[in-house]
């Protein structure tokens, strides 16, 4: 089935999560940080997209950008691959480490580019992290003096002076933009899945396989969107297997 093509956005403001896939870590440690904000720099300057607010999660990333729409899916391409080259190296992993496609909103009126940029920055904070301000892994900390790959004319024009920033992100809110949903599905959906994955109605013929193939399988069961607990009750195969399977 091909893929649903993107929205483009009439105004160039784009709002993208990337997140580990199965909620994996992206960031283990600050390196880690650093490495994926090295190439968020790199690939916007050679792809000319700006970066109007930024937050990273443990496991997810928050990016306001502005850009042409085929120039922020090449800029989101690089990142992905070369990002999951260097985390899969370092920690000896092989497979893939963000879930499916990045998801992306256009961002249209004034108000809701408002409040974008606060919900990304307040990520931290919603989180029980830290203060927005106290967070090292956001843009925060670049309102006055942005680096060369972020443009922050348009907020600089709708907040003003930093007072005005510190105290619009500062104000207790609901906002509400893209996230992943987590659909929770019920065995008799996880059923229906095993079959039209395996070709089975019976997950403990799982057991019987050879190493190589049992885990291809428990692998495709993941990626369907079974949970480890699911997997583990409907094929018998122990939780450390069903985890490690992929890795």
């Amino acid at each position: 089935m091909p893929r649903k093509a993107r929205t483009k956005s009439i105004s160039g403001y784009m709002h993208v999560i990337v997140r580990g896939i199965g909620r994996q870590i992206l960031f283990e440690e600050e390196k880690d940080y650093e490495r994926y904000l090295e190439r968020l720099e790199r690939y916007c300057l050679e792809t000319e997209v700006k970066v109007c607010a930024y937050c990273l999660m443990d496991n997810h990333v928050h990016i306001l950008v502005h850009g042409e729409l085929p120039s922020i899916i090449l800029l989101m391409k690089k990142l992905g691959v070369s990002y999951s080259r260097y985390y899969n190296k370092k920690y000896d992993r092989i497979g893939h480490l963000f879930q499916d496609r990045y998801r992306s909103e256009p961002v249209e009126e004034e108000k809701y580019f408002l409040t974008v940029f606060r919900y990304i920055l307040q990520n931290p904070e919603k989180a029980g992290i830290c203060a927005a301000s106290d967070y090292p892994w956001s843009s925060y900390r670049y309102y006055e003096k942005p680096p060369a790959f972020m443009d922050l004319s348009v907020i600089w024009g709708l907040l003003g002076d930093r007072k005005q920033f510190r105290k619009y992100i500062g104000i207790e809110s609901q906002d509400k933009c893209l996230e992943y949903v987590d659909i929770k599905h019920d065995d008799e959906w996880a059923k229906q899945e095993l079959k039209k994955c395996l070709g089975i109605s019976d997950g403990t013929k799982l057991q019987s396989l050879e190493k190589k193939e049992r885990n291809a399988a428990l692998v495709k069961l993941k990626r369907a969107g079974l949970t480890i607990r699911q997997i583990e009750r409907h094929t018998g195969i122990g939780r450390n297997i069903v985890q490690k399977a992929g890795k």
